[in-house]
This record gives C-alpha cells, sequence and structure tokens, in this order.
C-alpha cells in the first residue's frame, strides 16, 4: 500500500476481519500498548467489530497519562517560580496536579510556554540569560533522543540555565509487570510502532520467550492495528510466541542505532513510579551523573515531593487493563475533560478521553466498518 487511503480502506478491512474471526477458533484477549493505537481502536470501533474473536484490552501506552502526580507537582512548583521559564508539549497543560495545573500557573502569571522540540527550549534559554528554563521531558523512547540531543547540546554549547524535568518511562519493563500481575489476562501485545522506530524490538523477544506471548510490532492506522490483531492471532492459534513486525515500512529489528546510541549517552535507567501504578524498577530514565547540571530536580531540590494518588480516580486499573474506562464510576460525572480527576480524561491519547469522546456516544455508528 502506498497511499493513507488505503489504510483505511473498509473494503481491506473487512477482509482482515473476516480472516481474524475464521482464525480465531477461541476469543482471544490482546493488549496495544499505545495511546495512539487506543484511539483508533475506539474510534474506528475495532473491538466492537471483533466482539467475540478478540478482546482488546488497553495497556499503559499514553506518556502523559502514565506520569505521575508528584512529577506534575514539580512542575507546578517549578512553573510558579518569577525566575524560571517553564517549557512544556502542550498536552501536558491541563493534566492536573495535587491543586491545579500548568494552565492555571500561566493563567496567574506564570511564565509557562508551550514548544514545540526541547531544543527550542534550549535556544529560549540562549535568548534569556537571566532565567532559568526549564523543559518538561516526559514520554517513552520516542521523545528521548530529541531529550537527549537538548541536553548534550546544552553542555555543548555552555548553557548553564537550562535544565530538563525528567519523567521518562521505557516500554519493555511495564509489559514485564503485566505479565506478572497475578490477575494478569494478556494473551499477546500490540506494540508501539513509534517506540519500536527508536529502540527496535530486541528488548521484546525475551519477554516473549520468557512469557510465552506473541508481541507484534504495529503502526497506527486501522489496516495497521486489523493486520496486527491477525498476527497475533495467528502465533496464539499456532502455539508461537515470537516478536513479529507488522510496521515493516517504519521499523527495523535493531532501531535507529545514532538515536539510540545518544540516548545512552545522556540517560541511564532508573526506577520509575508510574500513575496509579506505581514504582517498576528500572522502567524509567534519568540524566547520567555527566549531565547532573542539566537536571531541573537537583538544580531546583524538588527531588523529595511526594504525593498520594487520587482515590476517586481508577487511572492505574484503566492503565493496567483491569478496567474499561466507563465501569469507573467517576466517568463521565465526577471526571470529564472539563473537570478531570486524572490525565487519561484530558491527554490526547488518554483511553478515558477516548471513550468519552467518541467510543460510547456513537451508537448509530458502532456496527459500521473503518471509514
Amino acid at each position: 500500500m502506498r497511499f493513507l487511503s488505503e489504510y483505511r480502506d473498509p473494503a481491506i478491512a473487512r477482509t482482515l476481519i473476516d480472516r481474524i474471526r475464521r482464525t480465531a477458533t477461541r476469543p482471544w484477549t490482546l493488549m496495544e500498548v499505545c495511546g495512539g493505537q487506543t484511539h483508533t481502536i475506539v474510534r474506528q470501533g475495532l473491538d466492537e467489530l471483533l466482539e467475540g474473536a478478540v478482546e482488546m484490552i488497553h495497556g499503559p501506552g499514553c506518556p502523559v497519562c502514565v506520569t505521575p502526580l508528584e512529577q506534575i507537582d514539580k512542575a507546578l512548583v517549578l512553573a510558579a517560580r518569577p525566575d524560571v521559564i517553564f517549557t512544556s508539549f502542550g498536552d501536558m497543560l491541563r493534566v492536573p496536579g495535587s491543586d491545579c495545573d500548568l494552565q492555571q500557573v500561566r493563567a496567574r502569571g506564570g511564565q509557562v510556554r508551550v514548544v514545540y522540540s526541547p531544543l527550542d527550549a534550549l535556544e529560549l534559554a540562549r535568548r534569556n540569560p537571566s532565567k532559568e528554563v526549564v523543559f518538561f521531558a516526559v514520554g517513552f523512547e520516542t521523545t528521548a533522543p530529541a531529550n537527549a540531543m537538548a541536553v548534550w547540546r546544552a553542555r555543548e554549547l555552555g548553557v548553564p540555565n537550562f535544565s530538563v524535568l525528567v519523567s521518562h518511562v521505557t516500554v519493555p519493563p511495564a509489559i514485564t509487570a503485566i505479565m506478572e500481575a497475578p490477575d494478569n489476562r494478556v494473551q499477546g501485545f500490540l506494540a508501539a510502532g513509534h517506540v519500536c522506530s527508536v529502540m527496535g524490538w530486541t528488548e521484546y523477544e525475551p519477554i516473549a520467550a520468557r512469557y510465552r506471548v506473541p508481541i507484534v510490532v504495529t503502526g497506527f492506522e486501522p489496516m495497521d492495528i486489523l493486520e496486527g490483531m491477525l498476527m497475533a492471532v495467528e502465533q496464539l492459534e499456532g502455539g508461537r510466541h515470537q516478536v513479529e513486525n507488522q510496521y515493516v515500512r517504519a521499523v527495523r529489528r535493531e532501531g535507529t542505532v545514532p538515536a539510540r546510541q545518544r540516548v545512552e549517552e545522556v540517560f541511564e535507567l532508573a526506577d520509575r513510579k508510574w500513575r496509579g501504578i506505581g514504582e517498576i524498577p528500572m522502567s524509567g530514565l534519568r540524566l547520567r551523573p555527566a549531565f547532573a547540571a542539566w537536571d531541573a530536580e537537583r538544580k531546583f531540590d524538588v527531588g523529595d515531593i511526594v504525593v498520594s494518588e487520587p482515590a476517586a480516580c481508577r487511572a492505574g486499573d484503566v492503565l493496567t487493563g483491569r478496567l474499561k474506562p466507563p465501569d469507573c464510576a467517576a466517568f463521565g460525572t465526577r471526571c470529564t475533560p472539563d473537570h478531570p480527576l486524572g490525565a487519561l480524561m484530558v491527554s490526547a491519547e488518554g483511553a478515558c478521553a477516548a471513550y468519552y469522546h467518541i467510543a460510547r456516544h456513537r451508537s448509530a455508528e458502532r456496527q459500521a466498518v473503518p471509514a
């Protein structure tokens, strides 16, 4: 296929759906580990079209959603400082902290700015030497190379008033934690194509072998996801447990080697908390000691901020597939996009936002094939 329209072709979709249904001799439970894939599945109703053959449960694949509350509170403290220009991607501005969000800090006079790249934040620091410029480095392995480059470049140029508040997490330890949970139901995974475009899939191979679970690297369009489901179901039916690559147009086994090298030069693995889930050992990234001068937590001494997640928000259960968003008592009542309890309701990749805005508000369309 060469054109975007082909990845959304209803005729191809029907063919793939029929093949999945013919292949599945029993219901199989798959998890997609990407918020973008979640939104495609929910928006196109792929889960409903395959009901009885495949159950899709949504994993911790939204980088905004898994950022723990205490990291948001650290960001709020920094953003409120008069000597700081706090920079971030726009999707972090409405994520609620304990008392407010970054958008409210900006409304109160805080210097909070949206940037499109961490290198934009670095340039802002160069143009404003009397201010401290902090960039909120959030995300999976996908965004780590650009953030690593910004820190590496800051050291190279000698920019002392630039720093990053790091909240990077990595996917393989999360998959391991899900597989080792006593109530795990996942029988196969659709791995995030953009993460694997950077990191490749070698880290998934021992997971597939150890837990005897198929992992299919998958893209984000409806045909990508349906083909990824088919590949996973074929493995399950055949008793195989391998890593396969559906996203061949963008992903190689070794990933993007220069990007991986830059990440490994600047960051090292560390224990990291996930929103609603808790700490997963060696699941995050932190700056190496050689780059400590650009670590905002150390520079501003905010590393000791520890808070508890709100009990009313069932983010952890949604992120680990134990709960579908509409099954949360607060969904659509106490928790809405205008008044969210957590990040899952406001993030562009959040499962709760997907269900609220699209999936379960269009009953007339539920039997339609993807358009």
